[in-house]
């Protein structure tokens, strides 16, 4: 397994990360046994990111996690770090409806994910979306805190612009952004990530094959169950799924060429985007993490990244990446 650096000051993790919240919810059913499977294949595979959020299936996530690092080696398990989101409210018919980013939340919120998690310790503990009843600096700051106790060893963000990255970034060191990154979702290379790589802030890339969209295994005519959330995604619906999978017809054609599957190319695509940049894949499956880890081994030459750039231009995606108000709570879309 090859490895990265998190920023300047963040830890040394796989070049790729597990996420693990398709496991427990949002894609549809999970079988709860596969999932284990898959993130103990995972970490013998030298994975050692494991990235979840507490409120993924209200907490289920993060037992599903802790009853793999119990079950697991023990060698596996002591390797193993947890990159935990926080700050979603949820309500008990699983609606959502805004966060809470004040120091008092954002320390019970911790409390809760230790003792699901089974660990003494978060490695990076990070809002997943910014309140904005609430300061940057003060959320910030009660993570600063939860490091000095010795509960969290790093803080991070999520979705958020280049101006929220400086004024966190002020009040103590962040290890890294988690932002989506891919082929289809760009947005984050005119200011976001010159701005973290100016700071030293590293980016864990969520959504590197656009929640399957682009793995190519996404038929035209597939059916999305009732709790996935796709089924709202505006790039999986009517005209946009159609021109979305005419790109991804493209991008097979040079995957094909270079000898690797489609998603490989994908996940290839954002390694090569920079040393500072881990792609996080959401496997559920050993079979689809096998095929996600050998895209270690598809390095891209400058040709290769000239066609796939070619195959899929920047902006090309039809339909945002969330829906309308979902959109609005991203503070790195405005």
């Amino acid at each position: 397994m090859l490895n990265r650096t998190l920023g300047t000051t963040g830890p040394q993790v796989s070049a790729l990360g597990l996420g693990c919240m398709g496991m427990s919810a949002l894609y549809g059913d999970a079988d709860r046994a596969e999932s284990i499977a898959t993130i103990h294949a995972a970490l013998d595979a030298g994975v050692t990111l494991l990235d979840t959020g507490d409120f993924y299936a209200m907490g289920h996530n993060e037992m599903l996690i802790g009853e793999a690092l119990r079950t697991a080696p023990a060698a596996h398990r002591e390797k193993a770090l947890t990159s935990v989101k926080f700050g979603a409210l949820r309500d008990p018919d699983g609606g959502w409806s805004s966060y809470d980013g004040r120091p008092a939340a954002v320390k019970n919120f911790a409390a809760y994910s230790l003792q699901r998690l089974g660990v003494d310790h978060i490695d990076v503990y990070r809002i997943a979306r910014i309140d904005p009843g609430v300061p940057v600096e003060e959320t910030v700051g009660a993570i600063a805190e939860l490091v000095e106790a010795g509960h969290v060893r790093h803080i991070g963000l999520s979705e958020v612009g280049a101006d929220t990255l400086r004024r966190a970034a002020a009040v103590a060191p962040v290890t890294d952004l988690q932002i989506e990154y891919s082929l289809i979702s760009r947005g984050i290379e005119a200011e976001i990530l010159p701005t973290a790589r100016e700071l030293g802030i590293g980016v864990t890339a969520y959504g590197v094959l656009s929640r399957g969209l682009i793995s190519g295994h996404f038929g035209r005519d597939r059916q999305l169950a009732a709790n996935d959330f796709r089924g709202m995604s505006p790039r999986f619906q009517g005209e946009n799924l159609q021109r979305n999978l005419d790109l991804v017809d493209a991008l097979r054609k040079v995957a094909e060429a270079r000898g690797a599957t489609v998603a490989q190319t994908a996940i290839a695509w954002v390694l090569a985007q920079g040393d500072d940049i881990v792609p996080l894949v959401g496997a559920r499956t050993r079979e689809r993490l096998a095929e996600s880890l050998g895209a270690l081994d598809v390095p891209l030459s400058a040709d290769d990244l000239a066609a796939i750039e070619a195959a899929v231009p920047a902006d090309a995606a039809a339909g945002d990446r969330y829906p309308t108000e979902q959109m609005a709570h991203l503070d790195s879309e405005r």
